[in-house]
């Protein structure tokens, strides 16, 4: 990392917090594919947590860092709070409080810290603005009709990224029928909107040393909180007390399991605008397998 950026950062840093900042070193931290990550060390031993990416994704940390300040708001599970984030040397920055992580903790206490999460709730289904699902912008405008907004903001937002990306055919035809047919899997079952992580794959939560759990990256809104559940189920799945944890906190509702495919769709159509054509086939298929459970 240059001197010029360091010394921008630790300028940022100082007039956020509005105490003296100079960053001493920079040190690389793996673990994700879409920013680069450093732990920041300044002077007196502080540190921080650094994301950068190209200065045309600015974007992307302004909605991450209100994300997690709507998140740290409600007083339920422990977030990296932002700290400031902007340009600097042509590169988009956001610094977040340093937590010292690991991957082992109370599992339980964090199904039953989401499931309070998902307690604060709103009158509409969306967020104050747009953000983004990886680096895919995700629109977020107020819905009144939870099916209104899965269906034009998350499953036909995708489909149509997909018709864009070149994937068309059978895949659209099937995308078509599927937003049709919406309303059969919510007979029964009115969601609340809920405030969601909306990212909550395995990566996405760690523990403090204490065993205190912790979540991070969101694509915060307002909406049924079956989405959170079901993408922990997406790729590999939480730990069995998770899932004690949260049903004992507030059960699930009976259709839950005929919805999780439905909500986990959307990242999958996600993962295949953004990586290619296998996730493509995995979202055909489990669109006919949907729409065959509904006939």
């Amino acid at each position: 990392m240059n001197q010029q950026l360091l010394s921008q950062l630790s300028a940022a840093i100082g007039t956020a917090t509005q105490q003296p900042c100079e960053l001493q070193r920079a040190t690389a931290v793996g673990g994700g594919d879409i920013n680069e990550s450093y732990r920041l060390e300044a002077a007196g031993g502080a540190s921080y947590f650094l994301k950068l990416n190209d200065e045309r994704h600015h974007a992307m940390f302004v909605a991450e860092a209100a994300g997690l300040a709507a998140l740290a708001a409600t007083d339920t599970l422990r977030v990296p709070h932002p700290i400031a984030h902007g340009v600097a040397a042509g590169r988009s920055y956001l610094v977040l409080e340093h937590l010292h992580l690991s991957s082992r903790g109370d599992a339980r206490l964090l199904g039953e810290r989401l499931a309070a999460l998902h307690r604060n709730t709103s009158a509409r289904f969306g967020f104050e603005h747009d953000n983004f699902i990886g680096t895919t912008p995700q629109p977020n405008g107020w819905k009144e009709d939870w099916i209104d907004f899965w269906r034009e903001q998350r499953l036909g937002f995708q489909l149509r990224l997909a018709e864009e990306n070149g994937f068309g055919g059978k895949l659209q035809n099937s995308g078509a029928r599927l937003l049709d047919a919406l309303p059969a899997f919510f007979e029964g079952y009115t969601p609340q909107p809920s405030l969601l992580h909306g990212d909550l794959w395995g990566g996405n939560h760690a523990y403090l040393a204490d065993g205190t759990p912790a979540i991070f990256d969101p694509a915060t809104y307002y909406g049924d909180r079956e989405c959170d559940l079901a993408m922990t189920e997406l790729f590999g799945g939480y730990p069995a007390d998770f899932y004690a944890g949260y049903r004992t906190a507030w059960p699930l509702h009976s259709g839950y399991a005929d919805r999780r495919d439905l909500y986990n769709l959307y990242h999958v159509f996600n993962h295949a605008n953004l990586f290619g054509g296998g996730y493509a086939r995995q979202a055909e298929q489990t669109m006919l397998r949907l729409l065959a459970g509904k006939r």
